[in-house]
């Protein structure tokens, strides 16, 4: 499998965002992610979802604490729920 972007899991970080209930904005879980110290802008949140900006590791664990799954679920491959 080639890599496109510049990560793998942004379709699927958007997808959980997008599927959450209630659903969470971009707003929403980047202030989410600030309350634990991970401080990016809207515009950073969607350079990671378009897979146009690096993850490092600990962002990694902060998105899947901010969005209420385990760190596994955001490296499921498969459908994205929209």
């Amino acid at each position: 499998m080639a890599v496109q972007g510049k990560n793998i899991l942004g379709k699927r970080i958007q997808a959980l965002r997008k599927a959450a209930k209630p659903r969470v904005s971009q707003e929403d879980l980047v202030a989410r992610l600030a309350a634990r110290g991970i401080y990016l802008d809207r515009t950073g949140l969607a350079r990671i979802e378009n897979e146009d900006r690096f993850l490092r590791d600990y962002e990694i664990e902060a998105i899947a604490k901010a969005l209420k799954v385990p760190v596994a679920d955001l490296f499921k491959r498969g459908s994205y729920a929209q």
